[in-house]
């Protein structure tokens, strides 16, 4: 199972939010690329980058750090927030990205959506499946789009999707521990699908149980930031588990 650090930019900053509420903002760096190195450092060799200024406004606006991360560091990085056209997700990949997680676009625009799928192949297009009470939200979890999540997945999967990223919004950020019966529907529903826990996951041990259940990866984010997880046993979990 890969182990992914995020790293979240809200103004070039290094933020985490609380259950995706912009006004429960914690900063916990100036500077994603050194945050970016640090995780390097500790064999860490994948990033989550997500452009939460981009998810606001719906289009790309923090690729200059993404560009700045891949040039300084080896991590192999997937992108996401605010990546609604053709433009902003060819802007990513010249950034250096080496994925990009879409969401909203599947939902508001299609045509769109599977025309990218089509030109990128399905191990560059993750599909981001941000979820509150099992309903897809959308536009960086402002917008309810009444859709059930695993109608959703079904849809997608069906079409050619191999990588995923469901998100319970209520466990993000609450260090909670992640959903992983959701999970494990999901991967029972789905055989070849490839699942990234994202939301809750706070210790050694949910990423264990994670790995046990079948997770191609796993995202942390306020888990690292907060000390919940170190990044020396990270380093140790991925020596074992090869991620």
């Amino acid at each position: 199972m890969r182990i992914i650090p995020a790293i979240d930019i809200i103004q070039g900053k290094c933020v985490r939010l609380s259950q995706g509420d912009y006004n429960k903002k914690t900063v916990y760096s100036s500077s994603p690329l050194e945050m970016a190195q640090r995780f390097e450092s500790y064999g860490i060799n994948f990033l989550h980058l997500v452009d939460l200024d981009g998810a606001k406004s719906s289009k790309i606006i923090n690729y200059k750090i993404l560009e700045q991360i891949v040039l300084k560091t080896d991590l192999k990085v997937d992108f996401g927030g605010g990546l609604k056209s053709s433009k902003d997700v060819e802007v990513a990949f010249e950034s250096g990205a080496s994925k990009v997680t879409l969401g909203s676009v599947a939902i508001s625009d299609s045509n769109t959506f599977y025309d990218l799928f089509k030109k990128y192949g399905n191990d560059k297009i993750i599909l981001g499946a941000d979820f509150l009470e099992n309903k897809i939200k959308t536009n960086g979890w402002l917008n309810d789009s009444g859709i059930n999540l695993m109608d959703f997945l079904e849809y997608h999967i069906s079409k050619g999707i191999k990588y995923v990223i469901p998100t319970d919004i209520s466990k993000d950020g609450m260090l909670k521990g992640p959903s992983i019966d959701t999970y494990k529907d999901i991967l029972k529903s789905f055989k070849d699908v490839c699942l990234i826990a994202s939301g809750g996951i706070s210790s050694i041990e949910d990423l264990e149980n994670l790995n046990d259940a079948g997770c191609e990866g796993a995202i942390l984010g306020k888990a690292i930031y907060e000390n919940k997880i170190e990044l020396k046993s990270l380093k140790n979990f991925i020596k074992t588990n090869a991620g």
